[in-house]
């Protein structure tokens, strides 16, 4: 059956040189541009309760992290967080480097910037206010440009159909080495037109990048917590680069997204760890479906990044055109109930069809919760209730790796 089209929505091609493409939306999956919100709720949670970055926030979990990755991966990060500490710190200092060229009154380097990123292998680009309301506490003294150019580069298509895998693992963290570097080359071409740039990279980011590049145009929030961004849903991996350098916003587009994944749910019940809600609630200000993170973290940490729900989204596995071409023409989700969207293995425990999902033990998700200061001082009191009151040399241990947290927890995006 073929539905009344509500509207098409108009994107660049996949690569530079690829023609324009044109997502169709039927009227019942039309909602709103962007996503639904309630923009006084976003400025009194920023206001008053901050967002704050995980490694900070979820700290307690960091070292069990490290520990608890699969022995495979440890060699690669090793060598890939040796390569990249040198651009990390670079990103740091970013925002200082002075321009080399001088401004031109008047100008407007929307297009200039487009086209370049573009050409360098940039998959999405968009431009939008940097909405500081979702900046990190400890990142808000360090974030100093107005505008926000996003950047998403497409990670390997088929290494992610091989998720939960050392090699979708390794595509996640190849994919953001070669996205900064890129970055890189964008920013200094800011400076030779005569404006600052500053990186905020994608393994320690300065707050969620998802609602900048919705504001932008480059896709809705689906499901599972992530952009699907047009070309390849959430193998987008993003980034951005703010500027002082005049620029025109683009503006946030309806795909669907939102009224497509309720009827769609493929992610939420393929879930190896249950994290998935199915239904939208209201979280600081944004309908959304809420991810349980005690669910998700230590599948995530002992399955090589999971990524499950981002194998079995349709719109990254066949793209969103496709998707909603197909949705138009039948009222069906494309590939839901086959093998090919919804089976996936993970590891020993062997191959999972449609219908089918891995158990695991209690314990797994038995992890150190919130931050590592909070999780010592529980454990303390615990140890207190238990066995009365330790030795001094248990309390000066004790006060020592509370000290430790609490140096670590000092983001290094504050800046004196």
């Amino acid at each position: 059956m073929s539905m009344q089209l509500s509207h098409t929505v108009k994107r660049l091609g996949r690569r530079y040189e690829d023609a324009e493409i044109e997502v169709p939306v039927p009227e019942q999956l039309a909602s709103v541009p962007g996503i639904p919100q309630r923009s006084a709720d976003v400025s009194f949670f920023s206001r008053e309760h901050p967002l704050e970055s995980q490694s900070i926030d979820m700290s307690a979990d960091r070292q069990w992290a490290w520990a608890a990755q699969p022995d495979d991966l440890i060699e690669f990060r090793d060598d890939q967080e040796e390569r990249m500490e040198s651009l990390y710190e670079a990103a740091h200092v970013s925002a200082d480097v002075a321009p080399t060229g001088t401004p031109v009154p008047g100008e407007d380097l929307t297009e200039d910037v487009r086209r370049l990123a573009r050409k360098m292998g940039f998959g999405e680009v968009g431009f939008t206010r940097y909405d500081r309301r979702y900046t990190f506490a400890g990142a808000k003294r360090w974030a100093k440009f107005e505008s926000a150019i996003c950047l998403a580069v497409e990670q390997d298509y088929r290494q992610t159909q091989t998720a939960p895998s050392i090699e979708a693992d390794q595509a996640r963290f190849e994919t953001y080495e070669i996205q900064m570097k890129m970055c890189f080359e964008l920013a200094d071409y800011l400076r030779y037109r005569g404006y600052r740039a500053q990186l905020h990279d994608g393994a320690d980011n300065s707050g969620p990048y998802i609602p900048l590049f919705v504001a932008a145009g480059l896709g809705q929030l689906g499901a599972n917590g992530q952009l699907l961004s047009p070309h390849f849903g959430s193998r987008a991996r993003l980034m951005l680069v703010t500027t002082n350098a005049p620029l025109t916003y683009d503006e946030p587009q309806d795909y669907g997204i939102h009224k497509f994944c309720q009827e769609c749910q493929v992610c939420v019940s393929r879930c190896p760890g249950r994290a998935l809600m199915r239904d939208k609630v209201w979280w600081r200000g944004v309908e959304k479906n809420k991810l349980v993170y005690e669910r998700c973290r230590p599948i995530m940490v002992t399955y090589h990044g999971c990524a499950v729900c981002m194998k079995v989204c349709p719109v990254q596995r066949y793209g969103m055109k496709p998707v909603m071409s197909h949705y138009v023409e039948t009222g069906e989700v494309l590939g839901k109930g086959t093998e090919n969207l919804e089976g996936y293995s993970m590891g020993e425990k062997g191959y999972f069809g449609r219908g089918e999902l891995p158990s695991f033990e209690r314990d797994l998700f038995d992890i150190p919760k919130g931050r590592e200061e909070d999780w010592l001082f529980q454990q303390f009191k615990e140890r207190l209730a238990s066995g009365g009151v330790p030795d001094e040399a248990a309390l000066v241990e004790f006060a020592s790796e509370v000290k430790k947290a609490l140096d670590k927890g000092e983001t290094t995006f504050d800046i004196a």
